[in-house]
C-alpha cells in the first residue's frame, strides 16, 4: 500500500480527496456534509491544540462518545501530534470510564456532551494523569473537579481556536508532525470489554492497523464511489478500522447514524451501499420481516414463501457454479420485481453487500438474507487481532463460515480445537499487563484466540464456540451453547437467551421473550397482560414457548437438547452489566443476577437426563 501508517494515510486522503465530501452527519431534517480539506484543517487545529496540552508521543488521550464525525477527527488530531487514542464507550459507567481513564493514563478526555462529561466530573479526583476535558457538543461544562490550576474544562471549537493559534506561534509543520510516526508506534488502546475481570488495554500499532485494511481489502472491495452507514460503536475495533480507516482509505463517503433507533430511517434516507452489523442487527431485521409477512394478506404471504423459494433455488445453483435454467431464471425475475427489489427498498435500495461481524451469525439468516438478493459476508476476529483474521468473499461464501483467512495472516487448529493466528495485525500485549501478554502469544507468535473452530476442505472457518464457554455436562458431554443459542433467537417470541448446563446432568435456557411480539400473542388469546410475572407464567404462554423450543432443538444431539427454560420479565441491558457494548451477554453477570432462577430451574429431577 501506499503508506506505512495512519497518520500518513490521512495526509494522502484528504490531499487525494479535497473536495469530496467524505463525512456527512444529520443537522436538523438534512444531511450535512464535510469534504477532505474541511477534515483536514479540523484535524490540523486539534492536533495543534492537543500538543498545547501535552499530548504527544507516548502520551494517551481519550474519547468517549457516540458516533459523529467529531469522534472521527479527534481520534486523527490525537494521532497526527504521535499520541496514541483511547476509546471509551459512551455506555459505560463513571466507574467503569474511570478505569480505563486511569489504567491508559490519559491526559485529555473528549466527552460528548453533558451527560458524557458528567462522569468525567464524577470520577476526576481518581484520574491524576487527566488535565484535560474536551466537551464535544460545546456545551458549557463546570463541576467541582475543576479545582487547581492544571485542569481545563474546554469546548471542541475552543481548542480548535487555541490550536489555531498555538500552531502559527510555533510554527508547526503538519506535514512533518504526520510522517513522523514509525509502523511500530503505538496507534491505539482499546480496552477489551471482557465477559469475565476488568478490561484489558489491547495495543494496536500503526503497522498492525495498516496490515488489517491491506489484508481485508483482498476479500471486500470498497472505494471511492461506495458509501457507508455507521451505526456500529466506533469504539468497538470492527467499525474502528472497517468503518473508519479502512473506509476513508478509499476514500468512502462515511454517514453517521443519528443513533441506534434511526438506523431503519437513517438507510432509506443516505441508501448506503455497504452496511457493517453484528448479528443482533441482522436478526432483528429478519423478525421484522417475518413479522411485516406475516401480518400481510394471505395471498401476499403466498407471493413471499414462493419468491423465497425461487431466491433458494437461484443461490443454489450459483453457490455451486452452475448456470440456471431459463423457466428459474424467468421465475427469479417475476420473484425479484415482485418481492426482492421492494424488501431492498428498505435498506436504501443500492446495498451491494453487508458484513457481519464480533459474533457468530445463524447460517439460516444468512442464508434468507442471501435468498432476498442481499449478501451477508460474515467475518471473524479479536480485538487483539486488529480484528479481521478471517471474512468470507462476494464471489465464494458459505453460509455457517467466517470465510478463509485473509492473506497476510496464518490461522492453525491447536490439539484442543483452539484457533491459533499469526501475522502482522496481531497486538503488541496488553498494556502494562506483560502476564496476560504472554498468556496470550504463545513464544513463537501464535496468539491464542480462546475460540475453537474447524476448517473445511476449501480453508473456509467455522467457529464452534469460546474455548471458555464451552458446557461439560455432568454426564461428561461437551456441549456449545452458542449453536442452541443461535437456533433459538431465530424464534420470533425470542429476543435473547443463555444456554446453561456446566456440570450439570442437564441442558437448561434462560429467556427473555420478545414482550411486543408475547403479548400480541396474549391479546389474541384472551391472556391478561398486566403483570409480566403472571404473563410469562401462564399455561398457555409455557405451552407456546415449549413449541418453539422443541422445534429449535429438533437438529441436535439428545444429550444438546435444551430440557427446561425460564422466562425473564427484562431484558439482558448494558446498563446492567449483562451485555458487553457489542451485544456479547456476559455470563458472569447474568449468573450473578439471576443466580436464583438458575438455580430453581434444577431444583427438582423432573427433567429428563441428558
Amino acid at each position: 500500500m501506499a503508506f506505512q501508517t495512519i497518520t500518513e494515510m490521512f495526509l494522502q486522503t484528504t490531499t487525494h480527496h479535497a473536495d469530496k465530501y467524505l463525512y456527512y452527519y444529520k443537522r436538523k431534517d438534512h444531511w450535512e456534509g464535510l469534504r477532505g480539506k474541511d477534515i483536514r484543517t479540523t484535524v490540523e487545529d486539534l492536533s495543534y491544540g492537543l500538543i498545547s496540552l501535552g499530548i504527544k508521543q507516548g502520551i494517551q488521550a481519550a474519547i468517549m462518545s457516540a458516533n459523529s464525525p467529531r469522534w472521527a477527527m479527534a481520534d486523527y488530531g490525537i494521532l497526527c501530534t504521535g499520541g496514541a487514542s483511547v476509546s471509551i464507550y459512551p455506555t459505560l459507567t463513571a466507574e467503569q470510564a474511570a478505569y480505563i481513564i486511569k489504567h491508559s493514563e490519559s491526559r485529555v478526555i473528549f466527552a460528548e456532551d453533558e451527560e458524557q462529561s458528567a462522569k468525567v466530573l464524577e470520577v476526576w479526583d481518581d484520574c491524576p494523569d487527566l488535565k484535560t476535558l474536551v466537551v464535544m457538543n460545546d456545551a458549557r461544562v463546570t463541576g467541582k473537579s475543576v479545582g487547581g490550576d492544571e485542569r481545563l474544562i474546554i469546548s471542541f471549537v475552543d481548542l480548535l481556536e487555541k490550536g489555531h493559534e498555538y500552531g502559527t506561534e510555533q510554527n508547526l509543520d503538519f506535514e512533518a508532525m504526520c510522517k513522523a510516526p514509525k509502523p511500530d508506534d503505538l496507534l491505539t488502546l482499546i480496552y477489551t470489554s471482557g465477559t469475565t475481570g476488568e478490561p484489558k488495554g489491547v495495543m494496536l500499532t500503526h503497522h498492525n492497523m495498516v496490515a488489517n485494511i491491506e489484508g481485508s481489502l483482498e476479500h471486500i472491495q470498497i472505494d471511492e464511489t461506495d458509501s457507508l452507514l455507521s451505526f456500529l460503536p466506533l469504539s468497538h475495533s470492527f467499525e474502528r478500522m472497517a468503518g473508519h480507516f479502512l473506509a476513508f482509505s478509499r476514500g468512502t463517503s462515511v454517514y453517521y447514524a443519528e443513533s441506534m433507533d434511526t438506523v431503519a430511517a437513517n438507510m432509506l434516507e443516505v441508501k448506503p451501499t455497504v452496511i457493517l452489523g453484528v448479528p443482533r442487527f441482522y436478526e432483528k431485521v429478519y423478525a421484522r420481516v417475518l413479522e411485516s409477512i406475516g401480518q400481510s394478506p394471505a395471498i401476499r404471504q403466498k407471493i413471499f414463501w414462493w419468491a423465497l423459494a425461487q431466491g433458494k433455488a437461484m443461490l443454489k445453483l450459483n453457490m455451486a457454479g452452475k448456470k440456471p435454467g431459463w423457466w428459474l431464471k424467468k421465475k427469479h425475475g417475476l420473484a425479484s420485481k415482485l418481492v426482492f427489489s421492494k424488501l431492498k427498498e428498505r435498506v436504501g435500495g443500492r446495498i451491494e453487500f453487508f458484513v457481519s461481524g464480533a459474533a457468530p451469525l445463524s447460517a439460516e439468516i444468512a442464508e434468507f438474507f442471501a435468498s432476498l438478493g442481499m449478501i451477508v459476508l460474515e467475518g471473524y476476529g479479536l480485538t487483539e487481532t486488529s480484528p479481521v483474521l478471517a471474512v468470507n468473499k462476494l464471489e465464494k461464501f458459505k453460509f455457517g463460515y467466517v470465510g478463509p483467512a485473509i492473506p497476510n495472516v496464518e490461522l492453525m487448529i491447536a490439539e484442543d480445537g483452539e484457533i491459533l493466528a499469526k501475522g502482522p495485525n496481531i497486538m503488541k500485549g496488553y498494556f502494562k499487563n506483560p502476564e496476560a501478554t504472554a498468556e496470550a502469544i504463545e513464544s513463537d507468535d501464535w496468539f491464542r484466540t480462546g475460540d475453537i473452530g474447524e476448517f473445511d476442505e476449501d480453508g473456509y472457518l467455522k467457529i464452534t464456540d469460546r474455548l471458555k464457554s464451552i458446557l461439560v455436562t455432568s454426564g461428561g458431554k461437551n456441549v456449545a451453547p452458542a449453536p442452541l443459542e443461535n437456533a433459538l433467537v431465530l424464534s420470533p417470541y425470542i429476543e435473547q437467551v443463555m444456554i446453561i448446563g456446566d456440570k450439570r446432568n442437564f441442558i437448561s435456557a434462560i429467556i427473555v421473550p420478545n414482550f411486543e411480539k408475547l403479548e400480541a400473542f396474549a391479546t389474541e388469546n384472551s391472556i391478561p397482560t398486566g403483570d409480566l410475572d403472571a404473563l410469562v407464567n401462564h399455561p398457555k404462554i409455557q405451552e407456546l414457548f415449549e413449541r418453539e423450543v422443541e422445534g429449535a432443538m429438533a437438529p441436535f444431539a439428545r444429550y444438546e437438547q435444551v430440557r427446561k427454560f425460564t422466562l425473564l420479565t427484562r431484558e439482558f441491558t448494558i446498563e446492567q452489566g449483562e451485555l458487553t457494548p457489542s451485544l456479547k451477554v456476559k455470563r458472569k453477570a447474568v449468573f450473578d443476577h439471576f443466580g436464583d432462577v438458575i438455580e430453581a430451574l434444577y431444583s427438582d429431577s423432573t427433567a429428563e437426563l441428558g
